[in-house]
């Protein structure tokens, strides 16, 4: 995932930034490991998951989709039941995350407003996670 970072070149839309923001952002976050898989050309999927979790193996899905590298933009996905969307800005993807009703949140460019939101709707997945 290091080379993957520091070989994505930063373009206007700052989602670089924005990925490496949710990715501190979990890092700061207890019991918890990181999966990365990476497809070139589709998506770079960030997977994380709670020490506490047995039935599935993550909590959410933070993906750089690759169709473009010189225009890439993230989907940011959660099981439905593991969050709200107070502000409805999610897209209800039914059977869209691993065969389970889930929420994606796309984002194309950088937006401090929806990093806040986007990291609200991580921290309240890891919370159900943990328990």
């Amino acid at each position: 995932m290091k080379k993957f970072i520091e070989d994505w070149k930063e373009t206007d839309t700052r989602t670089k930034q924005a990925f490496t923001e949710l990715l501190d952002h979990l890092n700061s976050l207890e019991d918890i490991t990181l999966d990365f898989n990476a497809r070139p050309g589709l998506t770079y999927s960030l997977r994380p998951r709670h020490a506490n979790q047995t039935e599935r193996s993550l909590f959410a899905m933070v993906d750089v989709i690759d169709d473009d590298p010189k225009e890439r933009w993230l989907s940011v996905c959660f099981y439905g039941e593991m969050i709200t969307d107070p502000d409805e800005t999610g897209d209800l993807i039914p059977e869209g995350l691993l065969g389970e009703d889930g929420y994606c949140f796309d984002l194309y460019e950088y937006d401090p407003g929806e990093m806040a939101y986007l990291k609200e709707r991580l921290t309240q997945a890891y919370k159900n996670a943990a328990k």
